[in-house]
């Protein structure tokens, strides 16, 4: 016993001493305080190794201090607001149309920055943002939608590309996006997996918003987390307002809890992307704004522009591309329609603007905003053309091949942006939205297509206000910015994977010095083989292909190159390529490098071949299935993970059990009112309904309930083959004896819903068919299984399918 009391008297000492020889060099005596000498360019950040106790009591020992991640004293709260599909020439804050006071008054207190550029395409430019990294480096050449088996645009972001979300917290930041994500494999999002590069996984603690392109925002397709919640359904509901209101009660949780903790929130509004959804108020307050038509606005804009000083006096207004027809030359109805479609857009606009609105006094609210990092990005790209000429009432017209006329679509002039429809604008207006410029989204060879306008707040830092920046950069330039701001160096290495180096330069050095040389020297740009590249005030292009054009103009190596000195030649009007040949070729000398050290190469701009998972060379889930088995619970299944019906024959086969008293509701169903189909009981009778394309409903209804007990309820479609969305005969049985049968004369031969899913047991957001409830049509009985078999389409049906949905799919993804 003697001999145990020495060795537990001496044994506190040794302790101490070990603790202290072994601490890593450099590391503070208390790890995990904001002064804390920590190595944070390996991340996470190691915790120093303490040996094991010798103690026995507890009483007897003294705990280390505890280890703790702590962001550097001063860091700064850092919030990114990304709008959607809004070019230069469309916010008031950069002399635009649409009002927005929240942009304006935040610039009246920070800067604006004219000369500020992205990729041209929604994923590739959110991607640069969140790495820092050039687009192609994180396998995003074009959209998820898209995505092939070269590197460079395999739509997989690679590890060692990490999110700016998950450096900040390594590093001791709260974390969360809210909205659009557009990030993650469309094939990758289902309970298979895999979860890596959902946000959750990427670096946010909190989720709030959907993962593709566009949702519906009347009755979006949300997931909170990694888990996909029931639509909300209530008056007056629409998505903008649900965001901000969960991004301002995260923020203030989050505060409320760990003051002294900053946060990184990503708020992404799915405004002002199609569908153009906007409350009825916000469109009244537009009503005879733009009658005068998208020439006259061009000119107004610029007028603008040079009075507020974002846009150099003398600037001239560039042509309009030959697609686009004068106002003037337009019929009477043309212009009534294509007016509506731009005060529901501009109503969009300002009512997204609106919420930003409140999320920047919420922040006030809180004592937060004056240490608050703010980036206000108005806009991925330029604004949209892939309304096409005419716009649209429903994008699921176009992508399944129904042309909607002039005079078809003015019979919804007074709901258009209402929830019964799902618009989209004429190109014109896209191209207005764009001024002074002459091209648009998808165009990265042409400032119309990369120029967007950003403010940056940080009354704690910046003290200049409202003033113009002018310097020349990059989306991906905005992550380093946070990086520099927050005192944290670029991590070598996370998660035990080795970095590639954020591409971009900090944007820090501009806000005291408006005069200072521009920092970042040449960026290059490619979409769908339109290409350029800038370089120290010059710029090189060549179009590709126009964004309403399937096939490229001509090959690659055949592309006419223009040249553009853009220090004296803001808009891009006055070509320099047949003056300055060895420029231009040195220019294109210059692409080509950079092309082969960010995984340009090779340039693939097969746009309807490369959305063909097989041609692509992408994961399919369901290649060459034909038979899927559905158990209850499975729901959210959108059209990438779901076995395609279309253009073939099928059956539908429920085992069910009856409750005494009978039983009600959806069995499965895939769309909803933009199209789709349901099998479901009404009144306990099964009925078979096919929704085309929101136009025309073809009911296939038994006359006699289902008795209480085990059933099977199944449907049969033989379809009348010889092409694309030709109809067919339905057949409703019952345990094998037939009780109902009819015709279904058109269907829907490419898509159902951009957004909308397929559930069994439920029909979630908008519903197929009026003959249930929108918020309550679960099945009331007991579900077994449902299995769906298909039989192989004909090899001409196939062809012709293949050739369609290639097609389909490309207007697809170019309108993401």
């Amino acid at each position: 016993m003697k001999t145990m009391n020495f060795r537990f008297s001496v044994c506190p000492l040794v302790v101490v001493v070990c603790f202290v020889a072994i601490t890593p060099q450099g590391l503070a005596q208390t790890p995990g305080t904001r002064d804390a000498k920590l190595d944070r360019t390996s991340l996470p950040i190691a915790e120093p190794k303490i040996p094991h106790s010798r103690i026995l009591d507890a009483r007897d020992a003294t705990p280390p201090p505890r280890f703790q991640i702590k962001a550097p004293d001063g860091a700064p709260n850092v919030l990114i607001v990304l709008v959607d599909d809004m070019g230069f020439g469309m916010p008031s804050a950069f002399g635009g149309p649409v009002r927005m006071p929240a942009a304006e008054g935040l610039a009246a207190q920070g800067l604006r920055y004219n000369q500020f550029h992205t990729t041209a395409l929604c994923s590739p430019t959110r991607m640069a943002l969140l790495t820092g990294r050039n687009h192609h480096m994180g396998n995003m050449g074009s959209i998820t939608e898209t995505a092939t088996a070269f590197p460079g645009n395999t739509g997989q972001r690679p590890d060692n590309d990490a999110m700016l979300a998950e450096m900040l917290r390594l590093n001791g930041y709260s974390t969360a996006m809210f909205g659009k994500n557009h990030e993650t494999a469309p094939w990758e999002v289902s309970p298979s997996g895999p979860t890596d590069r959902w946000p959750t996984r990427s670096g946010y603690d909190k989720f709030y918003g959907f993962y593709g392109g566009e949702t519906d925002q009347w009755n979006p397709t949300i997931y909170d987390g990694m888990t996909r919640i029931p639509t909300p359904h209530y008056d007056g509901y629409n998505f903008m307002t649900d965001m901000t209101d969960k991004a301002i009660g995260w923020m203030k949780f989050q505060k409320s809890l760990t003051p002294d903790k900053p946060f990184f929130m990503y708020f992404a509004p799915g405004a002002t992307h199609a569908p153009h959804h906007v409350p009825q108020e916000w469109i009244d307050r537009n009503k005879g704004r733009f009658d005068e038509g998208w020439d006259k606005l061009r000119e107004q804009t610029l007028a603008r522009q040079i009075e507020l000083g974002v846009v150099p006096k003398g600037t001239k207004l560039a042509n309009k591309p030959e697609a686009i027809l004068d106002w003037d030359k337009l019929t009477s109805d043309q212009q009534k329609l294509f007016a509506r479609q731009m005060e529901v857009y501009a109503g969009f606009g300002e009512y997204a603007d609106h919420e930003i609105g409140r999320l920047f006094d919420s922040l006030k609210d809180i004592d937060q905003f004056d240490n608050t990092l703010i980036f206000y990005i108005l806009g991925d790209n330029g604004t949209s053309a892939e309304g096409g000429m005419n716009g649209m009432f429903s994008e699921m017209t176009y992508f399944n091949r129904v042309e909607e006329t002039v005079q078809e679509m003015l019979k919804h002039y007074d709901e258009w942006g209402g929830p019964s429809t799902y618009p989209h604008m004429a190109a014109g207006w896209a191209v207005a939205g764009d001024t002074p410029f002459m091209w648009t989204k998808q165009i990265p060879s042409n400032y119309g297509g990369t120029r967007n306008g950003m403010i940056v707040s940080w009354p704690r830092r910046i003290k200049a206000g409202n003033e113009i920046r002018s310097q020349w950069h990059h989306v991906i330039d905005v992550a380093p910015t946070v990086l520099e701001a927050a005192n944290l160096p670029e991590p070598t290495s996370v998660n035990g994977v080795l970095q590639t180096p954020i591409e971009g330069v900090s944007i820090a050095y501009t806000f005291d010095n408006a005069d200072a040389e521009s920092t970042h020297k040449t960026q290059y740009f490619e979409i769908f083989g339109n290409r350029a590249i800038y370089h120290d005030g010059w710029f090189a292009d060549t179009i590709h292909r126009a964004p309403w054009e399937m096939e490229p103009r001509r090959k690659l190596q055949e592309d006419i190159w223009e040249l553009y000195d853009t220090r004296n030649d803001f808009s891009l009007v006055n070509d320099l390529a047949s003056t300055h040949p060895t420029k231009l070729q040195e220019m294109q000398d210059l692409f080509i490098k950079e092309a082969i050290k960010y995984r340009v190469l090779p340039i693939d701009d097969r746009v309807v071949d490369r959305v063909n998972a097989a041609t692509a060379g992408r994961p399919d889930l369901m290649a060459g299935r034909t038979s899927l088995t559905l158990s209850p619970g499975m729901d959210s299944m959108s059209e990438n993970v779901f076995i395609n019906i279309k253009n073939r024959s099928l059956s539908i086969t429920a085992d069910v059990e009856i409750p005494e008293g009978g039983a009600n509701g959806v069995l499965l169903a895939q769309g909803g009112r933009f199209g789709g189909w349901s099998f479901y009981l009404k009144e306990g009778k099964p009925v078979y309904c096919y929704n085309f394309l929101g136009l025309q409903e073809f009911r296939v209804a038994a006359t006699e309930a289902v008795a209480p007990g085990k059933a099977t309820i199944r449907m049969n479609f033989d379809y009348d083959g010889g092409g694309l969305a030709k109809g067919g005969l339905a057949t409703v049985m019952v345990d094998g004896r037939k009780v109902a049968s009819g015709r279904i004369e058109r269907t829907q031969p490419m898509i159902f819903s951009a957004d909308e899913t397929a559930a069994i047991g439920v029909d979630d957001a908008t519903p197929v068919t009026p003959d249930y409830k929108e918020r309550d049509n679960a099945f009331t009985g007991k579900i077994h299984q449902v299995v769906i078999d298909v039989k192989p389409m004909g090899l001409a049906v196939k062809a012709e399918e293949d050739a369609a949905r290639k097609d389909m799919k490309a207007k697809k993804a170019l309108s993401e």
